[in-house]
């Protein structure tokens, strides 16, 4: 059809947001990713070492400090909020980004 492409689909590009806000957002995202990856690898060693009892107990404690680092993400998330609020309030923080 003319006046229809591919790119038509895709989203709008949100444009208001400031230089700043990127910024915050972009290095929140990636201490997010880097926390998921790392907490991805607490729990595959953790299982791998279940595989012997001679090292049950490392296991475990690998189990035990991915679990604690679960507790990071909701710090990450939190902290790019108040971050955000903080340099932009009268902006409405995009809260639907999950990292």
């Amino acid at each position: 059809m003319p006046g229809t492409d591919a790119s038509s689909d895709d989203p709008p590009l949100d444009l208001h947001v400031g230089d700043e806000h990127l910024v915050i957002r972009q290095r929140y995202e990636v201490a997010s990713i880097v926390n998921d990856i790392a907490i991805g690898l607490w729990f595959v060693i953790g299982s791998i070492l279940f595989f012997s009892s001679s090292t049950e107990t490392a296991g475990t404690w690998l189990f035990l400090l991915g679990s604690l680092q679960m507790l990071v993400r909701p710090a990450i998330r939190l902290g790019r909020r108040v971050h955000l609020q903080r340099v932009t309030p009268s902006r409405p923080t995009d809260a639907g980004y999950d990292f």
